[in-house]
């Protein structure tokens, strides 16, 4: 008799702008705790809304994200509130989030499993922004 486990759905949130090897390392680790993962892409907006400006536009950071083979889903994140609808309407198992954010989202363990993934040592965004932007002309 085959039995099958019940399918694990993993949801995790980001901004990935200048996607680089840490983002990377982050989602493979996120989709090996499930079957699915859904990633919540910041919108513009909400990164206006944050005092955060992406370099590249929500449309084409959310395609690379969609591109990944590690990616079921991609959803636009346009407000902090979100999540816990999210949670309810994708059935999510698991949250997932970068060491970054530890103990941020633990209210969040009332609906699911938490869970904060160290960061990849020597690599951020802000870190190629300022390689990449002299401070005085950063916005």
């Amino acid at each position: 008799m085959n039995q099958s486990r019940p399918r694990k759905t993993v949801l995790t949130y980001g901004t990935f702008d200048l996607f680089h090897i840490g983002h990377l390392r982050l989602i493979e680790r996120l989709a090996a705790l499930g079957d699915r993962l859904i990633v919540g892409v910041s919108t513009d907006g909400f990164n206006a809304g944050k005092g955060k400006h992406s370099l590249v536009p929500y449309e084409d950071r959310a395609a690379i994200v969609a591109a990944l083979r590690q990616v079921d889903a991609v959803i636009a994140e346009d407000s902090w509130d979100q999540k816990e609808r999210d949670i309810a309407a994708h059935s999510v198992d698991i949250f997932g989030m970068g060491g970054d954010w530890r103990g941020q989202f633990d209210h969040l363990s009332e609906l699911c499993e938490v869970v904060y993934l160290d960061r990849t040592e020597g690599i951020s965004t802000t870190t190629i922004r300022g390689q990449l932007i002299p401070r005085s002309s950063q916005p």
